[in-house]
């Protein structure tokens, strides 16, 4: 699947968080999705909260899954962790850069680098395990 292919079905699919974000890039392997931030994405402080960066790094590894595999709707995470390293930035949407490392038949592995909009600097790292259901 493509961006725009990706796109059509998380609205589809998942319309009640679709608008949040956007798949930006999809390569072999790979995938970026922007989590356009607003104000519910934010904590006291006004910067973007640790569960809105969760929920960025879940999207974008689903993202690169279905990008490789089709629209499997029922692909689940069955495992992961995160590092918060450095506080976003105000006023800035945030970019998760997901990777695959292994895509098997039941279970695929990667991970998510998470960065502000225009910078390199990563602010959370996330390592992910996704389960793939059976296909007919």
């Amino acid at each position: 699947m493509d961006a725009t292919s990706l796109n059509a079905f998380m609205q589809r699919e998942f319309p009640q968080v679709a608008s949040q974000f956007r798949i930006e890039r999809v390569a072999p392997m790979q995938a970026d999705v922007r989590l356009l931030v607003g104000e519910q994405h934010l904590r006291p402080g006004g910067t973007v909260s640790g569960p809105s960066m969760f929920a960025l790094a879940d999207l974008a590894m689903y993202a690169v899954l279905l990008a490789m595999i089709g629209p499997v709707a029922l692909a689940v995470t069955t495992n992961a962790s995160i590092d918060f390293m450095r506080k976003p930035e105000a006023g800035r949407d945030l970019i998760g850069r997901a990777r695959l490392h292994k895509l098997g038949r039941t279970l695929a592995v990667g991970d998510v680098l998470i960065v502000n909009e225009g910078s390199e600097a990563v602010l959370a790292r996330s390592g992910m395990t996704y389960a793939i259901p059976p296909r007919r």
